[in-house]
């Protein structure tokens, strides 16, 4: 099933290339205020005096709003260019985040209407990522190999992100954690925006469609899936709190997190070490049932170091999960969607995460911590369901399909129009789309 791909070696070559680490780089911190926004405004809610349902109801309200905006913004990008959106955009997110730290949680409108601000904006610089792949290593298993990185590389985030918060606060306070985190965040956008890959990429022609990259059947499988995925998560946010609450130790809230990223990380690390043969739609279902039981033990909540040590086997399979969902987007999305389909997962993602938190709040302080622990199983196993029921949809295309860089509108330095590519998903649709360009 497996091959040996020479792991370090493939991981060091990726880094190798032109623009290459400063762009997986800037990304990284460019994305460390949306990984851990909701972190961060949980922490914030909870040292102001407000309930866990409000501190669930704000990181809620901040995961919905950057569920809206990331496909917008992924579809402008694909538009107008990432410059254009990328870096305004991660400046009205940090002004949102700034105006919650100073007004604090009352009143309560215009608290919710500062995370929604950040949340709305926040710049699909995942997406984007992904879309720059192919114009930066142009060999497709490269490209799969980045994806894989990539995913390893935001477990690095969510083991460091955590613990930079709760170091943040322990140094000065919640809102100051809220300053920098997203400082550090527009400083990342602007390194991506303004590297040659970034201001020379366009994406590929597309046909008109209200829809967009959602007319694919295979792409909205996939997102039902990691909606789940995305729940799991977030209620693990919550949950996590609590039982820090009830051991007294605010810090172990961070170290709790900080193992589930850490055990994320060495899961995308083992997974990019091979090149997996067969179908990627039929082995993100086995690698979703094995995440699904890696939160299983969660729920007996036994004491601090055997938790943190489950936490960290809940989330091995996270990356890899990630890694081959990001395959899968990449073979489904229709030409000249590429930042859209991505930013299309992130949002999925984060709406998931979203109802995650706002469930497990109402959940602690109805049952207790291990009924928010229970969201996540529950959710988990849901997300195995919708692939085990989508699996005509997810069905591999009958040939290779083509990878992000062609019709990504990854650049080409003579501007020449790019390879064609096995669109499954290109058909023009009566009444929705034209010869136009969307």
């Amino acid at each position: 099933m497996t091959s040996e791909a020479g792991p370090s070696g493939g991981y060091l070559d990726i880094l190798r290339a032109p623009h290459a680490a400063r762009l997986l780089a800037g990304t990284l911190l460019g994305r460390l205020p949306n990984g851990t926004g909701p972190v961060a405004i949980v922490l914030f809610a909870r040292a102001e005096g407000g309930s866990y349902s409000l501190a669930g109801g704000l990181a809620a309200a901040y995961g919905l709003a950057n569920a809206v905006g990331q496909p917008l913004l992924g579809r402008l990008v694909d538009l107008k260019g990432q410059p254009k959106v990328q870096l305004p955009a991660a400046v009205v997110s940090a002004l949102g985040m700034v105006l919650l730290a100073v007004a604090g949680i009352q009143p309560l409108a215009l608290a919710y209407a500062a995370v929604v601000v950040a949340g709305l904006f926040t710049p699909p610089l995942e997406g984007g990522l992904r879309a720059l792949w192919p114009g930066v290593l142009g060999n497709e298993d490269r490209v799969h190999r980045a994806y894989a990185l990539d995913a390893v590389a935001q477990e690095v985030m969510f083991t460091v992100g955590p613990l930079l918060v709760t170091l943040l606060v322990a140094l000065h306070s919640p809102a100051a954690a809220l300053l920098v985190i997203n400082a550090l965040g527009v400083l990342g956008a602007l390194s991506v925006v303004l590297s040659e890959p970034s201001r020379a990429w366009r994406s590929a022609p597309r046909e008109a469609h209200w829809l967009g990259a959602l007319r694919s059947p295979g792409l909205l499988a996939l997102l039902g899936s990691f909606l789940f995925v995305g729940i799991a998560l977030g209620s693990i946010t919550v949950a996590a709190v609590a039982y820090a609450d009830d051991h007294g130790d605010e810090s172990v809230y961070g170290w709790l997190m900080a193992a589930l990223g850490l055990g994320a990380l060495v899961g995308g690390v083992l997974y990019g070490a091979r090149q997996w043969a067969g179908s990627p739609e039929r082995r993100l279902r086995v690698i979703v049932a094995l995440l699904a039981l890696g939160y299983v033990p969660l729920v007996l909540t036994p004491g601090v170091a055997v938790m943190t040590a489950l936490s960290a086997l809940a989330g091995v399979f996270l990356a890899p999960a990630l890694a081959c969902g990001f395959i899968v987007v990449d073979r489904h999305a229709p030409r000249g969607t590429v930042t859209e389909a991505f930013s299309w997962l992130v949002t999925t993602f984060g709406v998931g995460a979203a109802l995650g938190t706002a469930a497990a709040g109402p959940a602690v302080e109805l049952s207790g911590t291990s009924a928010g622990f229970g969201v996540a199983v529950a959710a988990g196993f849901a997300a195995l369901l919708v692939l085990a029921a989508t699996g005509r949809a997810l069905a591999a295309p009958g040939r290779s399909v083509r990878h992000a860089g062609h019709g990504s509108g990854a650049a080409h330095p003579d501007n020449s129009a790019p390879s064609e590519e096995n669109d499954r998903n290109a058909a023009v649709e009566p009444g929705f789309s034209s010869g136009h360009q969307a």
